[in-house]
C-alpha cells in the first residue's frame, strides 16, 4: 500500500508543472538517451537515472524503485554498456521513488554506495528515520561510503561534487561536474529536489526542527552553483519528454538550459517562501 502511495506521488510530480497533462506511470520504460558528452538518461518515464560513462567505469545516479531496476537495465545495456561496469551508485535523496532499487541494483553490479550523511541511515536501514514518510519501507542497502558536503566522486577523469541541499530530505544532495562536448567544457548539473511536498510542517516541526533553515540554504547553494545542462531527479524538473522529442529536430542540444535551471530554482523558492508565509502565519 505504501509503495502504491509512492508510486501515485511521483506520478503527481510528472503532473505538476506541465499543464495537468496526464504523463504516463511512473515506472513505464522510456527511451535511453545521450544527454551530452558521456552523460546519458537511462531512467523511467516519471523517475529519473543517470549513467555517467568513463573510461575506468562508470557512475549512477537513483535505482528509483525495486521494480525500476530492471527498466534501468534494460536501458543500460540499450546504449551498450554492461552493468557490472557500473563503480559507483549515488542518490539524490533517500525517497523510496529514488533508492528502494538501491539493494538490488548493488547486487547487480558491486558498486559501491555512496550517500550523504543525514540520509546515509535511512538508506541503510530500509526507510527507517525519513521525515514524513514513518511507515515507508524498502530493503536495506549498505552505504560503503557516508559523504560530507562538497565530496567529490572521482572516477576515469570525472569528479563529481556532492552539494548537499537538504529540506526535502536531511541528506537530499545535487550532484554537479563538467562535461567534455566537443571543444567546450559544460556543467551539469542534477538537483536533488527543492520541493516542499505536502504534508511538509515548515513552522514548529518537532521530528525535523531545521527544516526551514534547511530549505533557505539549500536554496542559496543552489543558486550559486554554475550550470549549463540542467538535470533533476525527476525528469519533470527540467521538461525531459519535451527536450528529448526536440532531439529529432534540433541543430543545438535542448538540454543546454542555463535559463531554465535559474527559472526553476526561483519557482520552488518562491513556493517554499509563500508556504513558509502561511504556515508562520497560521501559527501566530
Amino acid at each position: 500500500m505504501l509503495r502504491n502511495f509512492w508510486k501515485a506521488l511521483a506520478i503527481i510530480v510528472c503532473l505538476c508543472g506541465s499543464g495537468m497533462t496526464r504523463q504516463a506511470f511512473a515506472d513505464e520504460a522510456f527511451p535511453a538517451h545521450r544527454v551530452v558528452g558521456n552523460v546519458y538518461y537511462v531512467g523511467s518515464k516519471g523517475l529519473a537515472s543517470y549513467l555517467i560513462e568513463t573510461s575506468e567505469g562508470h557512475l549512477l545516479i537513483n535505482s528509483g524503485f525495486e521494480e525500476t531496476v530492471p527498466l534501468i537495465r534494460a536501458s543500460v545495456e540499450s546504449l551498450g554498456f554492461k552493468m557490472r561496469d557500473i563503480k559507483y551508485l549515488l542518490a539524490s535523496h533517500a525517497h523510496a521513488d529514488h533508492v528502494a532499487g538501491h539493494a538490488l541494483m548493488k547486487e547487480l553490479t558491486g558498486a559501491r554506495v555512496c550517500v550523504m550523511r543525514g540520509d546515509d541511515k535511512v538508506i541503510s536501514s530500509g526507510g527507517v528515520g525519513q521525515y514524513h514518510y514513518p511507515d515507508d519501507r524498502w530493503k536495506p542497502c549498505e552505504v560503503d561510503q557516508v559523504l560530507e558536503p562538497g565530496d567529490l566522486i572521482k572516477l576515469g577523469g570525472i569528479s563529481l561534487e556532492a552539494r548537499k541541499t537538504p529540506g526535502h530530505t536531511r541528506g537530499c544532495t545535487t550532484w554537479s561536474w563538467s562535461v567534455a562536448d566537443g571543444d567546450k567544457q559544460l556543467r551539469v548539473v542534477v538537483i536533488g529536489s527543492p520541493n516542499v511536498n505536502p504534508g511538509y510542517q515548515l513552522v514548529g516541526n518537532q521530528e525535523y526542527p531545521e527544516i526551514a533553515a534547511d530549505f533557505t540554504e539549500t536554496f542559496k547553494v543552489l543558486k550559486a552553483i554554475p550550470c549549463d545542462i540542467f538535470l533533476g531527479a525527476h525528469g519533470e524538473y527540467y521538461g525531459m519528454i519535451a527536450k528529448y522529442d526536440r532531439l529529432k529536430t534540433s541543430k543545438t542540444n535542448p538540454f543546454i538550459d542555463p535559463e531554465g535551471y535559474r527559472d526553476y530554482v526561483e519557482l520552488k523558492e518562491r513556493a517554499f517562501r509563500k508556504t513558509l508565509a502561511e504556515q508562520t502565519k497560521e501559527a501566530k
